[in-house]
């Protein structure tokens, strides 16, 4: 059995980090999956660069809805694991 191998919390911070920097204001260092982006202080533009970026690293295409749907750290994994497994 092939175990696929998941987008995880730890790469998304790094992927923001480098696509739009980091509020220092906000620990994302703790639990963050929740909080939504805005409260981590990323805007729509921090988050497009950050799914381009996913999808280019990852050789995946995720719905332009992506960006407007998925408030949260959660959602985007959850969106991000999703096309990763119909990939598989």
């Amino acid at each position: 059995m092939v175990t696929m191998a998941q987008f995880s919390i730890d790469q998304l911070i790094e992927l923001l980090r480098d696509s739009a920097g980091e509020d220092e204001a906000v620990d994302l260092a703790g639990d963050v999956l929740d909080v939504p982006f805005d409260q981590l202080g990323y805007d729509s533009l921090a988050l497009l660069n950050t799914v381009s970026r996913i999808e280019r690293d990852n050789g995946i295409h995720l719905s332009d809805s992506v960006v407007t749907d998925a408030k949260t750290p959660r959602l985007l994994l959850d969106e991000v694991n999703a096309r990763l497994g119909r990939r598989a």
